[in-house]
């Protein structure tokens, strides 16, 4: 099977655990700070240990505001396809338009049975399966007259009223193993979502042939169908396996796949924070950098159109493309881009176009990045450094043009920033919840100690190690340390350098003092005042430090590059 050219995008998949709910909630809200595409959860309702899927659903769509949401995939046999549908819509609606469905026709069927489900033969959950999607469909289908109708062996709707639509077009992925499965997936559904544990060496490339085949009789085309997969592996220093090794070792693999097999979402099964974050901001850009790559060398030989069905979508973006995911058991859509998110580096530059009067060179353009600025707003009457004495760097060349690659450099370290600005208003919320009593001092100390601004080298030094790890893998980066490499490239920098470094340390210590203020909550008569003190204080200094050194550095960055 060819490439498809659907943009890539990479998505978590996170387990329901009911022991601690806040931690399954805080991962899924991480998910989406560092820039993963979707979140998924498995749907298992008669497993008491696990959190109602729809219900955990609805909560994190509340928490968050740009990340896709799935089951991964949907218990069909307890969950009534005309209820389905309505809760899909609903939660669509509620969330501007970022559900997708993944679809199971069922499993572990002594459970199911128990729980009040029928059980089925496995034809027959095919059967059941292609009958509920019929009634899906026709439910969100609100601009056709007359009722939903399906007279069904499983499933029967006699009239019912069609709606709500929902928000956007909701893709249904479907998670299939066998040939009656993956040729209903040609057939109907909008994407194949297998988990890659359970497959067998050749069993994409057969499960391909089923599902194109399928769609070819059915009129469609086998590019409508999206292919994404669950994934599981470990980090390593060294390569010691398939998916367990370095996160170059990672991109490669999952770029073949891509390119082989058509696979264009992966999810990552882990609910560990480190992970997550790795797997975002390492494995996901190498993958999209690997397979955009390929396609731009493909589309430059003779015939690649003929060789590639979608070639129209696979013009490489890898940059500014980053749709959806889902994981194992489950069936995903594609993901759009959120028409409120920041462009990305390459939408900013076309969005920008050459400067008026002076046509820039190919492939270069004006300087677009637009560091996130600070709105002078202070919470706190303490201060920790002198503003007013921050040195300033060089002027900016008002005719210099960059690179799309360029930018894409610059970029990055703003949406970094972004994401701890984000992970800020998280503090701000976890010590309302303890002023409120929702939740313990305790609690709100670990969850703080999940975010990336309490790790060793948040900030700068989180941009420079995740960055310089990708770029690294396609071996066009050689110095692993940005600030000195900004003091040898240009000696007018060293003073902004040093002085972030300086605020880099003192951060840290204002850190250290919400801990502090956590931990004396409970001893301290008026223990909250002193919480809110460090609090206000901490987001003074953080914004205030991200706006300066966003101001002083995107442009340098993307002036003297990284190698």
């Amino acid at each position: 099977m060819s490439d498809h050219g659907h943009p890539l995008t990479f998505g978590s998949f996170l387990t329901p655990a009911n022991a601690d709910p806040d931690r399954v909630v805080a991962l899924a809200v991480l998910s989406e700070q560092v820039g993963l595409d979707l979140v998924t959860f498995q749907d298992h309702p008669y497993q008491p240990a696990y959190l109602d899927t729809w219900t955990l659903l609805s909560f994190v769509a509340a928490r968050t505001s740009r990340v896709r949401l799935s089951p991964n995939v949907t218990n069909l046999p307890l969950r009534p396809p005309a209820v389905l549908a309505r809760s899909v819509a609903s939660l669509d609606l509620l969330s501007a338009g970022r559900i997708e469905l993944g679809l199971g026709a069922g499993a572990f069927w002594d459970a199911i049975e128990a729980m009040g489900g029928r059980r089925l033969t496995p034809a027959e959950g095919v059967r059941a399966l292609e009958e509920a999607i019929e009634v899906i469909r026709q439910t969100w289908d609100a601009d056709t007259r007359g009722g939903v109708r399906v007279a069904g062996e499983f499933h029967r709707v006699v009239g019912a009223k069609r709606g709500p639509a929902p928000a956007h077009d909701v893709g249904i992925w479907l998670g299939a193993y066998k040939p009656r499965m993956l040729a209903l997936t040609g057939r109907r559904a909008d994407g194949w979502l297998p988990s890659l544990a359970y497959l067998q060496p050749g069993d994409l490339a057969r499960g391909n042939a089923i599902i194109d085949d399928a769609a070819r009789e059915a009129g469609r085309s086998p590019g409508d169908v999206r292919r994404l997969l669950n994934v599981n592996g470990r980090f390593a220093t060294v390569g010691r396996g398939p998916l367990h090794g370095p996160a170059e070792q990672w991109a490669e693999e999952l770029a073949g796949l891509a390119l082989t097999d058509g696979i264009s979402t992966f999810i990552l099964g882990s609910d560990d924070p480190d992970d997550l974050r790795r797997f975002a901001a390492e494995v996901a850009p190498a993958v999209r950098e690997l397979v955009a790559a390929e396609r731009a060398s493909a589309a430059a030989q003779p015939d690649s159109a003929a060789a590639q069905p979608d070639s129209a979508a696979a013009q490489p973006d890898s940059a500014a493309a980053r749709p959806d995911a889902a994981p194992a058991d489950s069936a995903a859509g594609p993901v759009e881009r959120d028409a409120t998110a920041r462009p990305g580096p390459a939408e900013a530059v076309a969005a920008a176009g050459p400067r008026a009067g002076r046509p820039a060179p190919v492939g270069r353009s004006a300087f677009s990045v637009v560091p996130t600025p600070d709105d002078g707003v202070r919470r706190s009457g303490e201060r920790v450094w002198d503003e007013s004495a921050r040195p300033t760097g060089p002027a900016r060349d008002p005719d210099r043009t960059y690179a799309a690659h360029d930018l894409a450099t610059s970029q990055h370290l703003v949406d970094v920033h972004d994401g701890l600005r984000a992970e800020l208003a998280q503090i701000h919320d976890l010590i309302e919840q303890v002023a409120a009593g929702t939740i313990d001092a305790g609690t709100a100390r670990s969850h703080i100690n999940t975010m990336t601004m309490r790790q060793n080298k948040w900030t700068l030094g989180t941009y420079c190690e995740s960055y310089c790890r990708v770029v690294t893998t396609h071996h066009t980066i050689e110095d692993r340390s940005l600030f000195p490499h900004l003091r040898r490239r240009d000696a007018r920098l060293a003073p902004v350098v040093d002085r972030l470094e300086q605020e880099h340390h003192l951060i840290h210590d204002v850190l250290e003092r919400v801990d502090r203020a956590l931990v004396a909550f409970v001893s301290v008569p008026d223990g909250m005042a002193d919480l809110r003190a460090a609090v206000d204080l901490l987001s003074d200094t953080l914004l205030s430090h991200l706006a300066y050194e966003e101001r002083e550095l995107v442009e340098p960055i993307a002036r003297i590059g990284l190698s």
